[in-house]
């Protein structure tokens, strides 16, 4: 999940709720569904990914066709195709990439089912992941989505493509990362490092 968030920038919650069928691991994209201000996108995914990801949806298939077999297995739907498609709740398609590892009853009914992992368990797990790894700076799930952004800069990707990419509304919103890709406060670089010979 943390190299989906910083290899495709998809916040948080987006990657907790990608679906099955929102993945196209042969033209590697991800379809994000109703993001931020219910808009979708489409955006990269990383080709180093596409088997890892091959591989957790057959692990979430078999865990699909577990529930089916006891009973359960449908799935929470947007409001308007539950309505709608009420028969597409069981269908391997929309069921979450990555699920949580027990069934829950639906608090706002009585249905068993299992949801897609829950927000915390990411943001405990990355915070100790950079623990563990000597990282004394504060490390969430956002960080990974800037550094998406800064990264595609540094290389070389348009603004507007990078726009498209984040799903943001508005282009000036976009335009902070490249005053982070100047790099140091402002862009500026020390005069130490320009006249390195003074610091001998």
């Amino acid at each position: 999940m943390v190299e989906i968030m910083y290899g495709s920038g998809l916040r948080l919650m987006e990657c907790c709720r990608l679906r099955v069928k929102d993945v196209d691991l042969d033209r590697r994209q991800i379809t994000v569904r109703m993001g931020k201000g219910d808009r979708d996108r489409t955006t990269v995914l990383p080709g180093v990914l596409t088997e890892r990801l091959r591989v957790q949806i057959d692990r979430v298939a078999g865990l699909h066709a577990l529930d089916l077999r006891h009973g359960y297995g449908g799935v929470e739907l947007p409001d308007a195709l539950a309505a709608k498609l009420s028969g597409a709740r069981f269908d391997l398609g929309w069921q979450f990439v990555f699920p949580s590892a027990r069934l829950a009853v639906d608090p706002r009914g009585s249905e068993r089912r299992r949801h897609h992992v829950h927000t915390k368990s990411v943001q405990r797990a990355l915070r100790n992941a950079a623990i563990g790894a000597g990282i004394r700076k504060r490390v969430t799930p956002h960080v990974l989505r800037h550094s998406f952004a800064t990264h595609l800069l540094e290389s070389g990707t348009d603004i507007r493509t990078l726009q498209k990419l984040l799903g943001r509304k508005d282009v000036s919103t976009t335009m902070i990362y490249t005053h982070v890709t100047r790099g140091g406060a402002m862009g500026v670089r020390s005069p130490l490092d320009v006249q390195p010979a003074f610091a001998g």
